[in-house]
């Protein structure tokens, strides 16, 4: 009864429009132009007035202003036989431990914070980073443990009301864990688009960096 009744109270999953434009904003927060219906922005942002907004949270990776953070959660950052963390060297990112229950469930408690910060601010749906850090583990860490920790991140954001977004792998059909859509990124270049649309459809926001990396407020933004 007590677990029915949680269930009922959790707030409806607003699911991702399709047919507009979509700001991927990571970079820092700037207007959107009057076609963009989607906007996607850091969690430390707030969202964009009268848009379908998306927050921004790195699932299975630290984010680099937030090494005091996991200093205080050493136990729980993925490290090699030497003791060393195991880092994403593209981004300076070191990778979570995701390979044991215990770890798992207290990683989902932390990043569940942010996830109510989203809700709490207003957000509709949120996506996870990193789906695919499990392949730059060096064997560290398996596809099946990086599963079920995504499979709790996404109950957590639907605890919480908000849609669940796929970020990388490509060709993962990750609707099996629940996810509602995906974020594909420059799936032209590395023709992966059709790999996410087999799966969520016109629900797949495609984001191409070209000379902007770092998604920069004042970088041009351009729509196909």
């Amino acid at each position: 009864m007590i677990h029915a009744l949680v269930g009922l109270l959790a707030a409806a999953v607003v699911t991702l429009p399709t047919g507009t434009d979509v700001d991927y904003q990571l970079g820092g927060a700037a207007e959107p132009a009057p076609n963009v219906g989607i906007v996607v922005r850091d969690r430390t942002e707030p969202p964009a007035a009268g848009r379908y907004n998306v927050c921004y949270v790195n699932g299975f990776q630290t984010q680099p202003n937030e090494r005091r953070f996991w200093r205080r959660h050493p136990g729980l950052l993925l490290r090699d036989a030497q003791g060393r963390p195991v880092v994403d060297e593209a981004w300076g990112e070191v990778l979570l431990d995701v390979r044991t229950h215990a770890k798992r469930k207290a990683l989902a408690r932390i990043e569940g914070r942010w996830v109510r910060g989203c809700a709490r601010h207003g957000y509709a749906a949120v996506e996870f980073d990193n789906l695919d850090s499990f392949t730059r583990s060096h064997g560290l860490v398996t596809k099946r443990q990086a599963l079920r920790y995504a499979a709790l991140l996404v109950a957590t954001a639907h605890d919480h009301g908000l849609a669940a977004g796929q970020k990388n792998l490509a060709g993962f059909e990750g609707t099996r864990v629940g996810y509602d859509f995906a974020v594909a990124e420059e799936c032209g270049r590395y023709r992966e688009c059709g790999q996410y649309t087999r799966h969520y459809g016109a629900r797949v926001l495609v984001v191409e960096y070209r000379r902007d990396r770092e998604l920069s407020p004042t970088g041009v933004r351009e729509w196909c």
